[in-house]
């Protein structure tokens, strides 16, 4: 199901944050209460390859997102133990120590099933036995939402486990949308802020293609 125009789910999920606490947080309201843009980033597992280059790559350009209004939040499924055991892990020894911002813990993966990002291939159930298996690792995939100031996702993407994410392509796509709000413009493709943009309209585009 995509989630694009949508509200995001009203949800409250565990937490944990680099002090240690555990809390709930809900990512509807942490966007409509603070009146902020959030990004939302899931990765599949803590302590594994590709996620800790991520998660220190969102907080080496966390002050870019603070500027553009935006609150950066991480989530797997993994427990708040589990994330806080991370973040006293040293970057040498592939820990995510250093790190801010908060990480949901969506252990009972009610958010993620929302989200339909849980690498579940197949799911059998066997009458005899009762029991219910499934083919993946049920973890999600690297899953990324950008939501508005009101709750509306206006991005959302996924990349396979082996694929890492370019962080500086959501800042442009927040940029974007941010120039959409002030200027009510449409951004052509391959928009940067500074970049001309143009009217949703036929002398827009034609006056746009005209000139570049």
């Amino acid at each position: 199901m995509a989630f694009v125009g949508k509200k995001f789910p009203n949800l409250n999920v565990d937490a944990m944050n680099d002090m240690g606490d555990t809390f709930k947080l809900n990512v509807l309201e942490e966007a409509k209460n603070n009146n902020k843009k959030v990004l939302l980033f899931w990765y599949p597992k803590d302590f594994t390859f590709v996620c800790p280059t991520e998660l220190h790559a969102f907080q080496e350009a966390l002050a870019e997102f603070e500027k553009r209004n935006t609150i950066v939040i991480g989530a797997s499924c993994d427990t708040p133990e589990v994330h806080f055991a991370w973040l006293n892990t040293s970057k040498d020894n592939g820990g995510i120590e250093g790190v801010t911002y908060p990480i949901l813990a969506d252990s009972n993966r009610n958010l993620s099933n929302t989200l339909g990002i849980l690498d579940v291939t197949n799911e059998t159930y066997n009458e005899e036995t009762g029991v219910v298996t499934v083919e993946g690792d049920n973890v999600t995939y690297r899953a990324t939402y950008l939501i508005d100031e009101e709750g509306t996702v206006f991005h959302e993407g996924v990349n396979h486990m082996p694929v890492g994410r370019n962080v500086a392509e959501f800042l442009r796509l927040i940029d974007a949308y941010a120039h959409v709000q002030k200027n009510g413009e449409v951004c052509p493709a391959n928009w940067e802020e500074g970049k001309d943009a143009m009217s949703a309209n036929r002398d827009g585009v034609a006056s746009y293609l005209a000139s570049h």
